[in-house]
């Protein structure tokens, strides 16, 4: 892959490969065809994991620890060739295994008597209709209406193989297995009963006529559920295990966006210019700060955002042209070809004085030339744009639903990662000049409760301020604030090896340590050589064990109704030998095994001097390899070495690696992220927040009260903000401490300026984010305290005052105080978590309530 995954990718890339794998040996042993489906939100990046999957498929994988299967083809199939196009691409661009020749658009012309193995096979829903070329002659009803006396295997244009002959007889090859991928699979499925004409897409799964269905298909999707249910109701499928991708985790990625800022008129009326004087403005400003951020970090990739025109399904062209003569008046930078239209007619469009080009959806996101795009619904599902950053729609109040679906096409981040600190950039706006206050509260309920076509997102904003850093909080405060640890959630089968091998890449692409790659291997082969000396006969007899293949020959006596067993050995064939090998070395890594093997055998033979001898010492350090990968506890020797000096270097480099841009410092941070252990980072410093200034309740505004010294403020130096009453009595008792100087709100959305602890709930970790920090300065330096009001009536309450235990347990340093607040018998009480036995009555509980009235508890004043 060209891309690293993240780590709810993989996980969701090894639970769809197990299910093939299951699936590959229900259909080759017993005959039986499986189903399952992907469940993955708008933004999770799909094609990515599909990419990682096939790749796997056609040549293996060691890091999911899955053979190829030889005979695998593949169909993609989708509702839209232009989604196909778009996927095509997206695979080329993600998979550095698939070539360009492996992906095969099936057109009109295609005509083979089966498919080709190795191969992804480009289908749509158009392509099977009945007055396609690809099906002519095999269309079963006109067969029997029209055949009379030819053979029903005769073609009208005399083509030797339908698509559906293709199918079949790719279907009854035993050499082939033939994988189905349906792309937004809730589309086509009909209802879920089982009629006797289906769908088209019904009748590639489940088969029809002389045609089987396909053996394993597996559906793509943000909602499945129709899928599903139809694979249920028609019964001809085994249902495996569904692979659901967590959306908190996408949300925690950074590939989406984490706020929706959407602007709407104060009361009802034609505000129609107004909002897109806003919206033009907006964009300038977002064209502005994507270009000093460019500047800033050196970023090879200039984002150049645009503004989305969303119009009724019959609209106006005078209309449409007055708001584009509105834009190019607010905004003459904009030259006058930059705007162009995704209507369905493909055709030239004539708004008021402007005429614009027909693009192509999927070629939007890269031609930069196009500033300003004017569309219908189309715009509404399967494609995207994450250079997107503004949107206005002149669309009624009753197409909430389509403002919904086209935010999926928005919330992309346009560098698949989130901005550091800058929330404007990671927001995308949104003007609603049609839409009163009722209906947006109903698109925002939508988009919080997850609707079904709705986007993640950690925050929609109606009416809110953008906030900076306080003027006042100087470099000390701000430097004792990033110095703060942040947790991450730990990865799932995160592999030590794999993680010191891309950080030494890393390091030697940023010239921070030279030559990184080959001084991790040397570590690496000197822990094994120890190993190697420390368990010599272990390992010598597992090297005999993968030298010798034994067993038994049954010998049965008929007449006396008796069994005897004859044992043997034979010597094992290289065959053998390598597979036992290949085994090991997913253990070590294959690129580490494979440097350890020569390592091994130049200590008894030179390559030059010998080259003969130097073959057979290769041999034979094969041999010990795969010996050592059967002693059970190398395992867990080489990880742990491997993890030790992966993070020998993250300590000692450092300060090397946070002096690197952003786009840098994330690979980094994502390599620290790969461990199956929470671990730490430095918290990044806010630039830019966005905050709700008020809200309404039954058509009454509410103004939220400001607030004082907070890290971040208005023009004014105020912090708007609603509390509940526990957390104002936090707040003004914090406040009046000696030497306080400013206080933070932590955010509740994931990012790298929102302080998170890892916690253990089911045997799975979360993420908690306390809610304040406060400063102060005591004996003339920044001290920092963290207080966290944390209710007792949940039940993960007693996990995350765990987890902040844990936390204190290992950062208390960082801290002057670590304290959780919680009300108990009338009044607000506190557990000191820097204390030891505080800490460990709080690991040792049962419940978070008996600790707050327990004696580990203190009154808070």
């Amino acid at each position: 892959m060209k891309f690293t995954l993240k780590d709810y990718q993989r996980d969701a890339v090894r639970d769809a490969l197990n299910n093939l794998k299951d699936a590959q040996d229900d259909w080759r042993r017993k005959s039986r065809k499986c189903a399952f489906s992907l469940t993955a939100v708008t933004g999770a990046g799909k094609t990515v994991m599909a990419a990682a999957a096939f790749e796997a498929l056609f040549h293996g994988d060691d890091e999911f620890d899955f053979d190829a299967d030889p005979g695998a083809v593949v169909i993609w199939f989708s509702d839209d060739p232009s989604l196909n196009e778009q996927t095509r691409f997206r695979l080329m661009e993600a998979s550095d295994r698939i070539n360009h020749t492996d992906l095969v658009v099936v057109e009109n012309t295609f005509n083979r008597p089966r498919f080709e193995a190795g191969k992804i096979y480009f289908l749509n829903t158009q392509k099977l209709g009945k007055n396609s070329l690809l099906v002519r002659g095999h269309n079963q009803e006109e067969l029997e209406a029209q055949a009379g006396s030819l053979f029903p295997e005769t073609r009208p244009d005399l083509r030797a193989y339908t698509i559906w002959d293709t199918i079949q007889n790719t279907i009854e090859d035993p050499e082939l297995t033939l994988y189905l991928v349906l792309d937004e699979a809730h589309r086509g499925m009909g209802n879920a009963a089982v009629k006797e004409k289906g769908t088209i897409v019904q009748r590639l799964i489940n088969g029809f006529g002389s045609v089987p269905g396909i053996p394993v298909v597996w559906g793509i999707s943000a909602t499945v559920e129709r899928f599903n249910k139809a694979i249920e109701c028609a019964g001809k499928h085994i249902k495996l295990p569904n692979v659901v991708v967590d959306a908190d985790k996408v949300q925690e990625s950074g590939l989406i966006k984490d706020t929706i800022l959407l602007d709407i008129p104060d009361e009802t009326g034609d505000f129609d210019t107004v909002l897109v004087r806003r919206a033009t403005d907006k964009l300038k400003e977002s064209t502005i700060a994507w270009q000093e951020y460019t500047k800033q970090q050196e970023e090879a990739r200039v984002v150049v955002p645009m503004m989305v025109l969303q119009v009724p399904n019959t609209p106006d062209p005078n209309e449409i042209g007055r708001a584009l003569d509105t834009i190019f008046d607010r905004y003459p930078e904009l030259p006058a070809t930059s705007v162009a239209h995704v209507f369905g007619d493909h055709t030239t469009q004539q708004f008021g004085n402007h005429n614009v080009p027909y693009i192509e959806p999927q070629r939007v996101q890269d031609s930069t030339w196009v500033r300003v795009l004017i569309a219908k619904d189309a715009i509404s599902t399967g494609w995207d744009c994450p250079r997107a950053e503004v949107m206005v729609s002149f669309r009624a109040a009753s197409d909430r639903t389509h403002i919904t679906q086209l935010l999926g096409r928005m919330v992309r981040s346009p560098l698949a990662r989130r901005i550091p600190g800058n929330d404007r950039l990671n927001a995308v706006d949104c003007l609603l000049p049609k839409f009163n206050r009722k209906t947006v509260e109903e698109v925002v309920d939508a988009l919080m409760n997850g609707d079904d076509s709705a986007p993640p997102t950690g925050r929609i904003l109606v009416d809110y301020v953008e906030l900076k850093p306080h003027p006042k909080a100087n470099k000390s405060v701000w430097d004792a604030f990033e110095a703060l640890p942040s947790q991450n959630r730990p990865q799932r089968g995160a592999k030590p090896a794999k993680r010191l091998t891309v950080l030494a890449h890393e390091l030697a692409s940023d010239g921070i340590l030279a030559g990184a790659g080959r001084l991790a291997h040397g570590v690496l082969h000197k822990a094994l050589d120890a190993f190697q000396e420390s368990q010599k006969d272990k390992i010598q007899g597992k090297r005999k064990s993968v030298l010798t293949v034994d067993g038994k020959t049954v010998i049965a006596d008929m007449k006396g109704k008796e069994k005897t067993f004859d044992e043997f050995w034979e010597d094992a064939d290289v065959a053998v030998i390598d597979d036992a090998y290949r085994r090991a070395a997913r253990i070590f890594s294959p690129d580490i095994a494979k440097t350890y093997v020569e390592h091994l055998a130049r200590q008894v033979a030179d390559l030059d001097d010998d080259p003969e001898e130097f073959l057979e010492a290769i041999v034979e350090a094969r041999v010990t390899v795969a010996g050592l990968g059967l002693v059970t506890e190398v395992q867990a020797y080489f990880d742990a070495e491997a993890d030790k000096l992966a993070k020998e270097w993250l300590v000692k480099y450092a300060s090397q690696i946070k002096a690197l841009s952003d786009d840098r410092k994330e690979s980094y941070r994502q390599i620290v992220e790969m461990s199956t252990e929470p671990q730490s980072f430095d918290l990044v410093k806010p630039e830019s927040r966005c905050e709700a200034a008020k809200a309404r309740e039954s058509d009454k505004e509410i103004k939220f009260p400001t607030w004082n010294n907070h890290l971040l403020s208005d023009k004014d130096g105020k912090y708007p903000v609603e509390m509940n009453e526990w957390e104002r009595t936090v707040v003004e008792a914090e406040s009046k401490r000696d030497g306080f100087l400013f206080w933070y709100r932590n955010p509740q959305q994931p990012g790298q300026s929102s302080l998170g602890i890892a916690y253990l709930e089911d045997e799975q970790f979360k993420i908690v984010r306390p809610d304040f920090i406060f400063f102060a300065e005591q004996d003339d330096k920044i001290v920092v305290d963290l207080v966290d009001p944390h209710g007792v009536h949940l039940a993960d309450a007693l996990p995350k005052l765990q987890g902040l235990a844990a936390y204190a347990t290992k950062h208390a340093n960082a801290y002057r105080r670590i304290e959780a607040v919680a009300e108990a018998h009338g009044k607000l009480r506190v557990l000191d978590l820097t204390r030891t036995d505080v800490r460990q009555a709080v690991l040792d509980a049962s419940s978070a309530k008996s600790l707050f009235e327990g004696l580990s508890a203190d009154d808070y004043v």
